[in-house]
């Protein structure tokens, strides 16, 4: 579970440039499936043949990052945001840049304090004030090592245990939710046919998750995302979702902007858990949506709902999920497979 967890992790895929876990991906699940293919879009679709009833579920593979968009004289890259980013968790990180030639080490830096005048010193230093120091002394020196404008970026960071329960790294959003479909599918006893998508490009606009869905056209989906946790100091929601407590099934989303769960999804995942006694937590969300929010629009509509691991500090470099979460996810998933022809 930690494995397969952290190998996706550990993986490097911004939004667009999803390759490397898409090819992770195939190889866990293709022994499993009765067909697996990649769309024009990129998305991976790993399909189990049922009944003329059609499931999907889905997770997005892409990760939030950078790409180069000027070299300095100097050697400095200057970077622009893939994804929603809050600068201060991007100051002094280590990062990789993709060329070509293979990852390139670099670390993003900004004019020290020691010498910043006192105003400067109060005010958060924006994204497009910082630069990528990757070791060089000059524009051509960049080139020959491969970097171009457009080379993704990304952050050098592993996933790793965090007491005794918890993980810590990039990425979590959203590949413990592809993680949890590898699982599942590998699992899934469903009479429906069942439709596995690997989605590109959420973090951009629920881009992969759009065009999968026309496609398949699916009876019901369910997306498998994280949402935040507000179980840590400074934090006052009137929410209540906490780490260890359990899968997050969605009421409403983005204040209702962007889904509110179709009601028989929800009471699938609702009396799925009360059944096999799951702990799950409700979530009405003000802020983020999911690949759902894509899919529930698609055609005349398609049923959808999430499930969603609790989730603290979401898009940063150290985001962190209870994997007792992990296992009543995948059992919360599991059971509602095996139920859900009932509900379409």
């Amino acid at each position: 579970m930690f494995s397969l967890l952290k190998k996706l992790c550990d993986a490097h895929g911004i939004s667009g440039y999803e390759d490397e876990v898409r090819e992770i991906i195939k190889s866990e699940v293709e022994n499993y499936a009765d067909d697996v293919y990649c769309d024009k879009m990129g998305n991976l679709i790993a399909v189990k043949k049922g009944d003329k009833e059609k499931i999907m579920l889905a997770a997005h593979m892409d990760e939030i990052g950078f790409m180069v968009k000027h070299v300095e004289e100097k050697g400095f890259l200057r970077v622009t945001p893939i994804g929603g980013w809050f600068s201060q968790t991007v100051l002094n990180q280590r990062a990789f840049v993709h060329t070509e030639n293979g990852k390139i080490v670099g670390v993003f830096g900004c004019k020290p304090p020691h010498i910043m005048k006192e105003e400067e010193r109060k005010k958060v230093v924006k994204i497009e004030d910082m630069f990528l120091d990757v070791g060089t002394e000059s524009k051509e020196e960049v080139k020959e090592m491969g970097v171009e404008i457009g080379s993704p970026v990304t952050i050098d960071r592993e996933l790793v245990k965090l007491g005794k329960h918890r993980v810590t790294g990039k990425a979590i959003d959203d590949r413990v939710g592809v993680a949890l479909l590898i699982d599942v599918f590998k699992k899934a006893e469903c009479d429906a046919t069942l439709y596995a998508v690997f989605t590109v490009q959420e973090e951009v606009g629920l881009k992969g998750a759009k065009t999968s869905a026309f496609s398949i056209n699916p009876d019901m989906a369910i997306a498998v995302d994280v949402c935040v946790a507000t179980d840590f100091p400074g934090v006052n929601a009137n929410q209540d979702i906490k780490l260890g407590s359990g899968p997050a099934i969605t009421v409403v989303d983005a204040s209702g902007r962007g889904l509110i769960a179709h009601k028989k999804v929800l009471n699938l995942l609702k009396d799925t858990a009360k059944k096999y006694e799951i702990p799950y937590q409700l979530e009405v969300g003000e802020g983020g949506t999911t690949d759902a929010t894509a899919i529930h629009l698609t055609r005349e509509g398609i049923p959808s709902g999430v499930v969603s691991l609790p989730a603290r500090y979401i898009h940063s470099p150290v985001e962190v999920i209870d994997m007792r979460d992990y296992e009543n996810t995948l059992l919360l998933l599991e059971k509602s497979l095996e139920r859900c022809v009932k509900y379409i």
